[in-house]
């Protein structure tokens, strides 16, 4: 990543198949940038959200994806319509989170 913004977190995302159809399996590796610490997102959800580590952590690394690019294009076709629910959906999720038993 040769832009990199000090003060942002710096991630590397890779997927690898793990069953293949084919002899050799596919891979994938991107990096990203973000003002959020993506492992306290994580570990948040985990403790607070209600859901198990595996739901917490794909939600966490989903959300974190998908957000900064809604935002930026939030007046695109694509996304236009989905911006209110995603706000609402945002909202609901952080008021859970902070709500939580163990989050006091």
């Amino acid at each position: 990543m040769s832009d990199k913004n000090t003060n942002e977190n710096c991630y590397r995302i890779t997927i690898e198949e793990l069953n293949p159809k084919t002899a050799v399996p596919k891979t994938m590796q991107f990096e990203f940038q973000d003002r959020e610490n993506l492992f306290n997102i994580i570990d948040n959800l985990k403790k607070n959200s209600g859901l198990d580590a595996t739901q917490a952590t794909k939600i966490g690394v989903s959300l974190r994806l998908l957000g900064p690019i809604l935002m930026a294009n939030r007046k695109h076709p694509l996304f236009i319509d989905f911006m209110p629910h995603f706000k609402n959906f945002m909202l609901l999720l952080k008021n859970t989170v902070k709500k939580s038993p163990t989050n006091k």
